[in-house]
C-alpha cells in the first residue's frame, strides 16, 4: 500500500510538471502570435517598392524573395556619425511618404531616431559595417524580405515583381519593427495577412 501510495504521489509531480511545462510552451507561443498581430493590427501602414532581384535567388520552396528600394540606404543620409570601427550593428531609418504613394528613406542612424510628424522609423536586422566612405551604401535587411504563398503561385509574382509590378504594404509598431500586411500587384491587394 505504501509503495503504491509513493508511485501515485510522484505521479503527481510529474504530471504537474508536464502541465507547468505545456503551459509555458503555450504563453510563449501565444506572445510571438500576438506580437505579430499587434504590429498588423495598430502599426503604421507603409508602402514600398519592391526591386528587381538577382535571377539566381527566385523561387525557394513555397516563398518569393523580395528586394526593396529602401534596403540600400545611402551613407548620407546617415544622421549622429558613422561608427569607425567594424562591427555588427542595427539601422534605424526614417520613411516619409512620397508623391507616388510610396515611402522612401530620407534619414539613418546608428542610433534610435526620434519620432516625427507624417514619418516611420523602420529598424534593420543586424548587420555588419565597417570602412563606409560618404559615396556608399549599407545593404540592410528589415525582417520582410521572403513572402510565403501558396504552392505553385510563385512564379507569376516572381514575373511581376522583375517587370516592376509588385508593391508591399507594410505595418511598422512603435518600436520599429515590421510586418508583411499584403501584397499587390499591379496596384491591387492579391494576397492579404490574416491577424492569426
Amino acid at each position: 500500500m505504501n509503495s503504491f501510495m509513493a508511485k501515485l504521489q510522484s505521479g503527481k509531480g510529474y504530471l504537474f510538471s508536464a502541465i507547468i511545462v505545456a503551459g509555458l510552451q503555450t504563453l510563449i507561443l501565444g506572445t510571438i502570435i500576438q506580437s505579430r498581430a499587434s504590429i498588423l493590427s495598430d502599426g503604421a501602414e507603409v508602402l514600398l517598392k519592391t526591386a528587381p532581384v538577382d535571377p539566381r535567388d527566385f523561387l525557394r520552396g513555397d516563398y518569393v524573395v523580395l528586394n526593396y528600394d529602401i534596403s540600400s540606404v545611402p551613407v548620407q543620409t546617415v544622421s549622429g556619425g558613422i561608427p569607425a570601427e567594424a562591427g555588427e550593428r542595427v539601422l534605424w531609418v526614417r520613411l516619409k511618404k512620397q508623391e507616388d504613394g510610396f515611402w522612401t528613406v530620407t534619414e539613418s542612424s546608428f542610433h534610435e531616431l526620434p519620432p516625427q510628424p507624417e514619418s516611420v522609423i523602420l529598424r534593420s536586422q543586424p548587420f555588419y559595417s565597417g570602412g563606409l566612405a560618404a559615396g556608399d551604401s549599407m545593404r540592410v535587411e528589415y525582417g520582410i524580405e521572403r513572402y510565403y504563398v501558396p504552392e505553385g503561385e510563385g512564379k507569376p509574382i516572381e514575373e511581376a515583381r522583375n517587370d516592376g509590378n509588385v508593391a508591399i504594404a507594410v505595418r511598422v509598431s512603435p518600436d520599429g519593427s515590421a510586418q508583411i500586411r499584403s501584397l499587390l500587384v499591379d496596384g491591387k491587394p492579391v494576397y492579404d495577412e490574416p491577424l492569426y
